[in-house]
């Protein structure tokens, strides 16, 4: 029993020994074919039988290079039809970042790219100015990945000390002494001084020149009326809605007719069912989706309307689909996102598709795809208070819808004059394709669709 003792010991040791060599490797390492004994003894027998075995020990550790990467972010692909766009941060260097956080936002022709943060980290580089254009993949900025920012942790304000112990008071000051008493009253009259033995010289009084009085020092009560001015680069949506713009003007030969639209049913429709249509489906009634579905209407009735010129084969594309693009403000500039698919919704198919498509545009969240397309355009300059204006076409399209504010007029009804909620509508046309019969059939076609809805029922 000593002797298979004595031979396990020594294997062990040999075992921990080959341990202790294996035991500096950094990252990952094996210790293959360590070979130990067993020792078999038999009765009245000293013989050691050696069995080889193998084993294999691997070794790990933990490490900070992984979570404090640094990784660089680059632009996103833009859509076919952008090229590029101008960056605008919102984060600077230093600056904790969580996963999914708005970095910055690429202002390109049509809408604006918001550049996420694909992990929580702290911002390490800008890698493009302010402002400065981007193409798609171009490296934009690089991010340390898991690491937090330096919070300086306020050191524990120290015990407050016990007050010392107030000594005796300061002795009162002296007392004031008291006014000497006033002398006796004179009854005497003061001398008279002596007249002087030159005479004084006299000047006339013209010789005598007045003095300027001192120039009044200015208060300084501010800078009244004070003028000054500043500049701001305009934005790529600017540029590009300044530029379609005046292509509008210079390409179409536009024309506005213009109706009025009395707003009596339709309101008391909205009145009725406002708030069981809320109550089923979520979201307001209002007035576009009348609008809307009247215009899709009139733009089947009047295919011309809805039709294109197009400049490069010189040929007319009719639509056999409305698309009305319904232009929305926004403080980077005016959109004009797209509700496909008109002639087949009704109103609260229309409602909904409106109320998402402004609510990304309120969030800055609308794709170029939202507003791609579009065979007709309206434009609500009602919600602002405006009474009457006449709208520009948005191109590629030939007819553009323009909305304004309801105000109580008198009208003749009967006979009789009564104050009833009237609208201006107005429609500006590219006179190349729509003629003014087409044009005013089509107006008069909205007209009579908002003023009474079961026009939509009978198809008159």
């Amino acid at each position: 029993m000593f002797s298979r003792s004595r031979c396990l010991t020594r294997t062990f040791g040999r075992s921990i020994s080959a341990l202790r060599q294996g035991n500096n490797v950094l990252a990952r390492r094996a210790a293959s074919g360590i070979t130990t004994s067993q020792c078999i003894t038999f009765k009245n027998s000293l013989k050691c039988e050696a069995r080889p075995s193998i084993f294999q020990i691997r070794y790990f550790r933990t490490t900070a290079t992984h979570r404090n990467e640094v990784i660089t972010v680059n632009t996103p692909a833009f859509a076919e039809s952008v090229t590029e766009g101008d960056v605008r941060w919102e984060k600077a260097v230093g600056d904790t970042v969580t996963e999914d956080e708005v970095v910055c936002e690429i202002e390109t022709d049509k809408t604006s790219v918001q550049v996420p943060s694909p992990a929580a980290g702290v911002i390490e580089e800008l890698l493009v100015p302010d402002g400065g254009k981007v193409e798609g993949g171009t490296p934009l900025f690089k991010l340390r990945k898991g690491a937090a920012a330096a919070k300086v942790t306020p050191a524990p304000a120290p015990a407050a000390e016990a007050p010392p112990v107030a000594g005796p008071p300061p002795p009162p000051p002296p007392p004031t002494p008291a006014p000497a008493a006033a002398g006796p009253i004179p009854t005497t009259m003061p001398p008279v001084p002596p007249v002087p033995a030159q005479p004084i010289a006299s000047k006339p009084v013209s010789a005598i020149k007045p003095t300027a009085a001192p120039a009044a020092t200015p208060t300084d009560t501010g800078v009244k009326g004070a003028r000054s001015e500043h500049r701001v680069k305009m934005n790529r949506m600017r540029l590009r809605i300044a530029q379609r713009l005046k292509e509008a003007q210079n390409t179409c030969a536009m024309l506005t007719t213009f109706n009025e639209v009395d707003m009596s049913n339709i309101t008391e429709m909205r009145k009725v069912y406002k708030d069981a249509f809320l109550k089923k489906h979520g979201i307001k009634l209002g007035f576009m989706s009348a609008f809307v579905k009247a215009a899709a209407y009139a733009l089947v009735d009047q295919p011309a309307v809805n039709a294109v010129i197009d400049d490069t084969t010189k040929e007319i594309v009719y639509r056999d689909y409305v698309d009305i693009s319904v232009a929305v403000a926004t403080p980077k500039g005016l959109v004009v996102p797209v509700v496909r698919g008109v002639e087949g919704m009704n109103f609260t198919d229309i409602e909904k598709a409106i109320h998402e498509l402004g609510e990304k545009a309120r969030k800055n969240e609308l794709a170029v795809e939202d507003m791609d397309g579009g065979t007709f355009t309206i434009s609500n300059g009602g919600v602002f208070g405006s009474m009457f204006g006449t709208p520009i076409i948005n191109p590629p399209q030939s007819a553009i819808l323009g909305m304004h504010g309801i105000f109580d007029r008198p009208v003749a009804v009967g006979g009789k004059v009564e104050i009833r909620p009237m609208m201006y509508v107005a429609l500006t046309y590219d006179h190349r394709l729509i003629d003014g019969r087409e044009a005013v059939t089509f107006l008069r076609k909205i007209k009579s669709v908002v003023e009474d809805p079961r026009v939509l029922l009978l198809d008159m």
